[in-house]
This record gives structure tokens, C-alpha cells and sequence, in this order.
């Protein structure tokens, strides 16, 4: 059975989610230390100020951030894991 590229990206997208949350949770929850230094750190890689084009009638407005920590890339890569052996 051939597998649609969207369901893996719906199980990478479902992963760096889940992953995101739990370095959250990890952040806030966790003493002061390596565990919260390794886990809760982010890499936030995007578009920061966003870029603004004027047209006088329209006014377009473009960013984004991504906010990624060694626990979203992990369940990144859990959800690829899930979607070769499921």
C-alpha cells in the first residue's frame, strides 16, 4: 500500500507539536540545570521584524517564527518512525 506524503506530514507536524509542548512543560516545571539547559532551549529561526510592502490600498504584512527545541526535532523524528512502520 503506497503512503500519502501528507499523513507524514501530518505525523511530523503532530510530533514537533507534541515535542514543542513537552519542552514547554519541561521548561517551566524543571529545577535549574542541564536537564532544562539541554531540553528547554529553542532555536527560533524565521522572519523577525516581519517584512510590511505598502501599496498605499493594501498593506501586506509577512513573518513568522518557528520556535524548535531538542524535544519538538524528537518527536519529529518519532513521527517519521511512526510513519515507516505503521
Amino acid at each position: 500500500m503506497r503512503k500519502s506524503p501528507w499523513i507524514l506530514l501530518i505525523f511530523v507536524l503532530i510530533g514537533g507539536l507534541l515535542g514543542g509542548v513537552l519542552g514547554e512543560i519541561l521548561r517551566v516545571m524543571a529545577p535549574q540545570g542541564t536537564i532544562q539547559a539541554i531540553f528547554a532551549s529553542n532555536f527560533t529561526p524565521g522572519i523577525n521584524p516581519p517584512l510590511t510592502i505598502d501599496l498605499v490600498l493594501l498593506k501586506f504584512t509577512l513573518g513568522f517564527i518557528l520556535k524548535i527545541n531538542l524535544l519538538s526535532l524528537l518527536g519529529m523524528f518519532l513521527g517519521i518512525y511512526l510513519y515507516k512502520n505503521v
